[in-house]
Order: C-alpha cells, then sequence, then structure tokens
C-alpha cells in the first residue's frame, strides 16, 4: 500500500476509484519488471474494496472479475550447501545489523515467514531455559492463515533466538526499529538479503538473488532430503489440510514430530557449519607447513 498504491490515491476518495484506476498501476508495476508484485498489489486492492463493498460503503468492487494482467513463474529457488554456510556467517555482518541478520537465521532455521519473524514479542517464547523443551507460539493474529503456529526450537534456533532477546531494546518488539518504539517490517528483512546479496557477487546470488521467502522454501526442501515426512514438513510450515477429517476431526497439532524434523535441520545446518569450519582449519595447517 505505502510504495505501490498510495503515492497515487491518497488524496483521492475511494469512491472515485475506477477499474482503469487498477489497471494502470497493474500495468505501471508490469512495466518496471514487477509482476508478481503487480498481481499482489491487484489482490490486496481487491480485497479492500471487498470489504467496502460488505460494509455498504460502495456499490461495486472495481477488480471485480478482473483478471491477473501478469503471468507468474513459481519460484524454485533454494539455497545450496555453500550458500547456506556463506549466509550464516555473513548475514549478522554489515551493512546488515547483526539483530536482522539473526532474524534471517531464525527464518531458514524455522521456515516462519518474515512478517510473522519481524513482529515478533518476547513473551511468544517460552521455555528458553529447557533445550528440549523451548518453543515459540505464534498467535492467530500474525500468521497468514489466521491459525496459531507452535515452533519447537531446534539447538541452533534457541541459540538465536537467546542473542536475539539479550541484544533487544526494551519493550515487546525482539526485533525492534531504529526509527522508534515498534517492530521492524517483513520488508526489512527483503532489503538485507539484498543488502547481502549486493555484497557476496562470487555467490550465485548474483544470478538469482534469493528471497527471505527461498529460506523457507531451503528449509522445507531439506526436510524433505532429510527424509522427514510430507505431513511433518507441511506442520512445520504452519500448511493447513482442506479435507474433511482435518477440518472437522484431526487437531492434533504434532508438536512432537514438529521438533524431531527441526532438530534434524538445525543438526545439518550444525554439521554444514562445522565441515567449513574444518576446511579453514585445514587450509591454516597447510599454510603453516608450507612456511
Amino acid at each position: 500500500m505505502r510504495l505501490h498504491v498510495l503515492p497515487y490515491w491518497r488524496e483521492r476518495p475511494y469512491l472515485e476509484i475506477r477499474r482503469s484506476d487498477v489497471i494502470a498501476i497493474s500495468e505501471r508495476l508490469i512495466a518496471a519488471g514487477k509482476s508478481t508484485n503487480a498481481n499482489r498489489v491487484q489482490a490486496l486492492i481487491s480485497s479492500i474494496f471487498s470489504f467496502a463493498v460488505d460494509a455498504d460503503l460502495i456499490e461495486a468492487n472495481p477488480c471485480f472479475r478482473l483478471r491477473k494482467r501478469a503471468p507468474e513463474r513459481p519460484r524454485t529457488r533454494v539455497l545450496s550447501e555453500p550458500e547456506i554456510r556463506a549466509f550464516w556467517y555473513g548475514i549478522v555482518l554489515p551493512p546488515v545489523s547483526r539483530a536482522v541478520g539473526l532474524a534471517l537465521r531464525l527464518a531458514l532455521l524455522t521456515g516462519a515467514r518474515v512478517s510473522e519473524i519481524a513482529g515478533t514479542e518476547v513473551t511468544e517464547f517460552e521455555r528458553l531455559d529447557d533445550i528440549a523443551q523451548a518453543g515459540w507460539r505464534i498467535p492467530a493474529t500474525r500468521t497468514k492463515n489466521r491459525r496459531g503456529h507452535f515452533v519447537p526450537l531446534s539447538a541452533l534456533a534457541r541459540e538465536t533466538v537467546m542473542e536475539a532477546v539479550s541484544i533487544s531494546a526494551a519493550g515487546p518488539a525482539v526485533f525492534q526499529s531504529p526509527r522508534g518504539n515498534h517492530p521492524i517490517e517483513g520488508h526489512t528483512l527483503s532489503v538485507a538479503m539484498q543488502r547481502f546479496g549486493q555484497r557476496t557477487p562470487e555467490l550465485t546470488w548474483s544470478t538469482e538473488r534469493p528471497s527471505p521467502h527461498d529460506l523457507r522454501r531451503t528449509l522445507a526442501t531439506g526436510l524433505a532430503r532429510l527424509g522427514v515426512p510430507a505431513e511433518d514438513v507441511s506442520a512445520c510450515l504452519n500448511h493447513v489440510r482442506r479435507d474433511v477429517t482435518r477440518v472437522h476431526y484431526d487437531v492434533y497439532d504434532r508438536a512432537r514430530e514438529k521438533r524431531v524434523a527441526f532438530e534434524r535441520w538445525s543438526q545439518h545446518i550444525g554439521a554444514l557449519l562445522a565441515k567449513a569450519c574444518d576446511r579453514s582449519a585445514e587450509r591454516v595447517e597447510g599454510f603453516n607447513e608450507a612456511a
């Protein structure tokens, strides 16, 4: 809204917005090479005007039956193992702040969405003193599907959370904006990923820079490769089955299975990082011998 709609409509009465105005915003984004954004902005505008129709503020939604104006190609970007190592060590270094870097590490470890991570409050974490029971309870008001989501914290995720909490400013938000007493926005994490990519041209980031959402896909793909059942992967991502059994009867939250899955992913990440340390030590040892 702030980036793509309000600059053009801020002073306009909503009753004057026409179908052609919506098309103009979409076409402007498509011309700028932001096809997916164009479709998302159109959907956002449509939902706002649907609310207005339901509230009897307008007679019709200008987006009614307006087809998406840009084709979308589903992203398949997944971080490779070398990229995971480079990301882990580099994302907490300038120009990205350590707090934002920790937030992005948490995205890789939990698969949570950037909006869920950005708005995290200290009170959402529980039993951080217990490595076997530590968890993050995301309230339904902050999830995309409006269903509360319990995220068991793996060893690495727990360490990440504890560090983030320890360096956070006074206030409820774990990741607080430097510009005021409020949490950062999900867009902050997207900008941080872009800045990191600009600083690491030697990686494949230079040709296809990943977004924070690609960290979520990396986790899902990694869990599948590690042999985690698809239903448990879906539970880790807070995806909801729509069949009759799940909707009306099966209320099991799969907390135990999610903890096993997240811990397996944590151990995999830890092994990748340890391998990188071993290689660094071998290079140093070889250099010393040569000297």
